[in-house]
């Protein structure tokens, strides 16, 4: 069994309370060093990448460079994904570590917070970021995201405040209204930078009406470790609701080859969600054709 990634949720602290996330269930918990190795062992043989994200910000850990050195240590390569809110914390020989393949940077963060910094700070720390990457970090890349786009064109105040900013920074030009009429998923706005769009999507819950089967990536492609220990299928499981067992208490050799994963493999396998919540999870459903 192969994963493209493997989700490690570091610290499910995020220190934010962006209005398209869901407010996390579980207490707030940070891995220790030690921990997050002996993880690392168990993984070696699934995968080769991992993404320091399920709900936290890994970039809230003043430690972060130890994290990166131990993965480095392993061959492992990183994949960040941040809010953009704590880039200032750290040093560009952090966040450009060399286990760090890929920096992925949320820029519809800002205006779904109530923050104490401007947007001229925020979107200036992640152009300051930017700056330092083209000019002495070759080989990692950056992703800017842009997850909100919709039918009706709801963020469009604010994105065009974001393409202005990066028109002139980059000097390019973004077509907004091209985004959403060609629904362009990404633009290289300079070496080894992308622009990346998306919809906005609504994470599973036991409590949503949604109900269908399909398939899904989730013990596939990938599958996630919160900040506790519990495995889980999918990173939209943030709560751990499909708990499939704890690094603390049992192998990740044991706990992939349960009775509960399993069936949970197979049944993708025949678009059939056994899960519950993977019933009510209406991300799968982009993955219909697959």
């Amino acid at each position: 069994m192969q994963f493209h990634r493997v989700h490690i949720e570091v610290t499910n602290i995020c220190g934010l309370a962006c209005s398209f996330c869901p407010p996390k269930a579980n207490p707030s918990k940070t891995m220790t060093l030690e921990f997050f190795e002996k993880v690392l062992q168990e993984l070696t043989p699934y995968t080769k990448t991992l993404a320091f994200h399920v709900m936290g910000d890994p970039l809230l850990l003043s430690n972060l460079h130890e994290y990166l050195d131990i993965a480095k240590r392993y061959n492992f390569q990183v994949e960040l994904t941040t809010s953009g809110y704590y880039l200032c914390k750290h040093k560009p020989e952090t966040l450009f570590h060399e286990a760090v393949r890929q920096l992925n940077i949320s820029l519809n963060s800002f205006n779904k917070n109530s923050l104490n910094i401007s947007f001229e700070e925020f979107i200036k720390h992640i152009l300051d970021v930017c700056s330092q990457k083209i000019e002495n970090f070759p080989i990692p890349f950056i992703n800017l995201r842009l997850w909100n786009l919709d039918d009706i064109c709801s963020e469009d105040t604010y994105n065009r405040l974001i393409f202005e900013k990066l028109n002139s920074f980059f000097d390019i030009t973004i077509d907004s209204e091209l985004i959403h009429k060609e629904k362009i998923k990404s633009l290289r706005i300079a070496p080894k930078i992308l622009l990346n769009f998306d919809s906005y999507f609504e994470w599973p819950s036991l409590n949503s009406t949604h109900n269908s089967h399909s398939t899904c990536y989730g013990l596939s492609s990938h599958i996630g470790i919160l900040a506790n220990g519990t495995v889980v299928p999918c990173c939209l499981d943030g709560d751990g609701v499909i708990n499939l067992g704890n690094l603390h208490e049992e192998s990740l050799k044991n706990i992939l080859t349960s009775k509960r994963a399993t069936a949970i493999i197979d049944g993708f396998k025949g678009h059939i969600a056994v899960e519950e919540l993977c019933k009510k999870c209406s991300y799968k459903d982009r993955f219909l054709n697959s």
